[in-house]
């Protein structure tokens, strides 16, 4: 019976030593553009994924103080502690700064083997992945004005040694589209992901595959005013 009870005390304490990234995320939101607080991790975070079309600007539109994450202004975002890098860490540390100047594309060289995230948006422009920033293998690339901080993941998720993704997807891994203007738009889509489908359409017109969007070989279109935010099936 003691050296069971030596076993589970043992466990138990591997488990809660655990990766901090995964147990500390922390999702908050702005609803109806108005200032909220959400309890949250000791030290500095970071956004680790804008959920939300407002851009979500540290200082100006989300921050963090004395445990506590604030977001403002339709900010949407999951948040992690800004690691270090190191054994169990979610983030190598290295962090690269890419900007789209006069709303031109422009590619980074990172040099990244893991998945890149924004770690701090720079611009008014939104810098939303898959639209205005996404990555391909080690670079980064940005538009339409978006300037950023990009922090290299861990080791991702899964395991094939892919490039770019480390060999799998983040389960959450969205993209969102839209047809300004009513203008046909084209938008990158992980393969890995799957087959994307409308998870929340955004828009007043609606979005129907085959006639407002469609998908083909990696890329994502949308036209006549759909605006949606897609995920993997």
């Amino acid at each position: 019976m003691l050296r069971l009870f030596a076993v589970l005390v043992f466990a138990l304490g591997l488990y809660a030593a655990g990766p901090a990234h995964a147990q500390n995320a922390v999702t908050c939101e702005s609803q109806d553009n108005k200032y909220r607080e959400c309890r949250a991790f000791n030290g500095r975070a970071r956004l680790d994924r804008a959920l939300s079309d407002a851009p979500c600007i540290e200082g100006r539109t989300w921050g963090n103080r004395n445990g506590v994450i604030w977001v403002d202004r339709g900010c949407r975002g999951r948040f992690v502690p800004s690691w270090t890098g190191g054994p169990g860490g979610g983030n190598s540390g290295r962090t690269i700064r890419c900007e789209s100047t006069d709303n031109r594309t422009r590619e980074c060289a990172a040099g990244f083997r893991g998945r890149a995230t924004l770690a701090r948006q720079l611009s008014d422009s939104r810098c939303v992945e898959g639209r205005s920033w996404g990555q391909r293998g080690s670079t980064i690339w940005v538009s339409q004005g978006c300037r950023g901080e990009f922090a290299e993941g861990g080791g991702g998720w899964g395991g094939g040694g892919g490039p770019g993704w480390g060999g799998g997807v983040d389960p959450n891994y969205t993209v969102t589209c839209s047809s300004d203007d009513n203008r046909r738009h084209t938008c990158d889509w992980n393969e890995r992901a799957g087959r994307p489908v409308v998870v929340k359409q955004l828009s007043k017109t609606a979005c129907v595959e085959g006639r407002t969007w469609a998908y083909r070989n990696g890329q994502l279109w949308v036209d006549d005013g759909c605006r949606a935010r897609f995920g993997g099936r």
